[in-house]
């Protein structure tokens, strides 16, 4: 089973490696956010994927919510269900204004992560979550689109293995841009304060 601290390098990893390819000129004031600003990024443009009832989403379907992007998958024993965790947690923080914030679950597992299992998977942490799967291939692309890591790890059984991943999640503006990389475990109340940022970006 791959370690927590492993996920951690590969979360900081990432981080480190967008802070280096999104560094871009100022101009005025700046907003000050506890995750990574990576406003005007070059990736991130384009998700197409299935939800477990066979339903396209793409990332216009999301227009209108701050989106927390997150890419795992459902047997992960650690990383993944401690971030949706404290998703669930920071909307009930904001309120009323939760509502107008979408947690996405990407899968990095289809073969495992069935239409069925991602679905129940997701709602146990929130009743509106939407959890994404496509084909190996789909997946690869949707992974590549946004930066993200994984590799299977073989297991103790010759059918077992966990999944390595970037641990981190994307933030996304009521735009669908892309602006924030939040590293795992930042707090419920740093990514309350973040996404209280961008949705009053958004009512403006």
């Amino acid at each position: 089973m791959a370690s927590p601290t492993r996920r951690l390098i590969l979360a900081t990893a990432a981080a480190s490696a967008l802070l280096a390819a999104c560094d871009r000129p100022g101009g005025g004031d700046k907003p000050r956010f506890q995750g990574v600003d990576i406003t005007g990024a070059d990736f991130g443009q384009q998700l197409a994927l299935h939800d477990g009832d066979g339903k396209l989403y793409t990332l216009a379907d999301f227009k209108g919510k701050v989106v927390v992007l997150f890419f795992g998958y459902t047997q992960c024993p650690d990383v993944c269900p401690t971030t949706l965790l404290e998703l669930a947690e920071v909307r009930k923080l904001l309120g009323a204004d939760g509502q107008r914030v979408q947690g996405v679950f990407v899968s990095l597992d289809p073969e495992r992560d069935t239409p069925e299992v991602l679905k129940a998977y997701v709602a146990s942490f929130g009743a509106d979550f939407i959890g994404l799967r496509g084909s190996e291939e789909e997946t690869r692309a949707a992974a590549k689109e946004f930066k993200i890591f994984y590799s299977k790890v073989p297991g103790k059984t010759e059918n077992s293995y966990t999944v390595d991943h970037t641990a981190g999640s994307y933030v996304l503006d009521a735009q669908g841009r892309i602006r924030l990389l939040e590293r795992y475990a930042i707090g419920a109340d740093k990514l309350a304060a973040d996404l209280k940022i961008l949705l009053a970006e958004g009512a403006s």
